[in-house]
């Protein structure tokens, strides 16, 4: 089963340092048929201003996945953690116990990132944070695990779920396959570009919502970034 939810049909809320798109209800957007897909409960897709960002505010018993499209995001949180996330690279926060951050965007530029959060199998841990490069280059033509809550994804950001999440960059024409197994979920979102899974198109920015497949083969209509989200 795939199902195309384009970026038209998103819900979201400008708030003027903030242009939020929301794939599954959050805040203010309620819709009861988008709202989780398996244990990924949110994807927004957030525009920020220079010199502008989220203040310090707290969460608790959450995996927070925040990959960075354009420009670059600065974290800092009461634990004493600091650091810069760049243009497609990914950083992990997982909120355990409870944990207060802030998430700035201190560059001149915009900044796009897509935030990913997913409930955790693991509770009652201490909070954690890391952030880690993930160059274009090693996930060119097929995917490559950026986080992942499986123990033989080594090279991966760890998460305390039952999930993973994957990125590739294909050029135009290539085709790329990822196992999904029928028992799971994927949440596929282009960053750029636009692909065709199953004969069906996904441009820039648009959801698909994939469940019942084996195997997942995307092809690159043009040149295209993919970030993909496998779900229990």
């Amino acid at each position: 089963m795939i199902e195309l939810r384009p970026f038209s049909s998103l819900g979201g809320a400008n708030h003027g340092w903030l242009d939020a798109k929301h794939h599954f209800s959050f805040a203010n957007y309620y819709d009861p048929k988008r709202e989780s897909w398996g244990n990924l409960r949110v994807w927004n897709d957030d525009t920020i201003a220079p010199q502008s960002g989220f203040p310090p505010h707290p969460h608790r018993d959450m995996e927070i996945i925040t990959y960075v499209r354009e420009g670059a995001i600065t974290h800092q949180d009461n634990l004493g953690n600091h650091g810069r996330t760049e243009a497609g690279d990914v950083q992990v926060m997982s909120a355990g116990t409870g944990i207060a951050h802030a998430e700035y965007n201190k560059e001149d530029v915009t900044t796009k990132i897509f935030q990913i959060w997913i409930q955790p199998t693991r509770t009652g841990e201490k909070p954690s944070w890391g952030a880690r490069p993930f160059p274009k280059g090693e996930r060119s033509g097929r995917f490559v695990t950026l986080a992942s809550g499986f123990a033989n994804d080594d090279d991966a950001l760890p998460i305390r779920t039952n999930a993973r999440v994957v990125g590739a960059t294909l050029k135009a024409g290539e085709t790329a396959a990822y196992p999904l197994g029928k028992e799971r979920r994927a949440y596929l979102v282009p960053a750029t570009g636009a692909v065709e899974i199953e004969g069906q198109r996904a441009n820039a920015r648009d959801g698909v919502a994939i469940s019942d497949t084996d195997t997942l083969t995307i092809t690159a209509i043009e040149d295209s970034e993919i970030i993909l989200v496998d779900a229990a």
